[in-house]
């Protein structure tokens, strides 16, 4: 699967995601039996929350070269303070390892 594809079908789980937690916790257009529920704390059924998350995960997923901006190739990468980091060709991977905190702030698994 090309990258679009990925970016595509990325967002589309999210959106899903998003609107099936959306529905759980309204619980549909039915009226129901008043709650003990604050608005703080919406009920999520278990595995939603898992869900959310992992949708989350794909929508941060790295597609741009930190070096010159390029589309990344999946197979020139380096582990990075436990995560890869993927870049577009061999010369941006060396780059990046002669000064790797020089380009942290371009990369989507590293922001907070």
């Amino acid at each position: 699967m090309d990258e679009k594809m990925r970016t595509i079908a990325g967002i589309t789980v999210v959106c899903i995601v998003m609107a099936l937690v959306v529905g759980f916790a309204v619980g549909g257009c039915k009226e129901s039996e008043p709650t003990t529920e604050t608005a703080a704390e919406p009920a999520v059924r278990p595995g939603v929350e898992a869900e959310v998350k992992k949708a989350v995960t794909v929508a941060i997923e790295q597609t741009m070269c930190p070096v010159d901006a390029g589309p990344i190739n999946k197979d020139i990468f380096v582990e990075y303070k436990g995560k890869k980091v993927y870049f577009c060709c061999e010369d941006c991977k060396t780059k990046f390892e002669e000064n790797p905190e020089q380009y942290i702030a371009k990369l989507p698994q590293f922001k907070k």
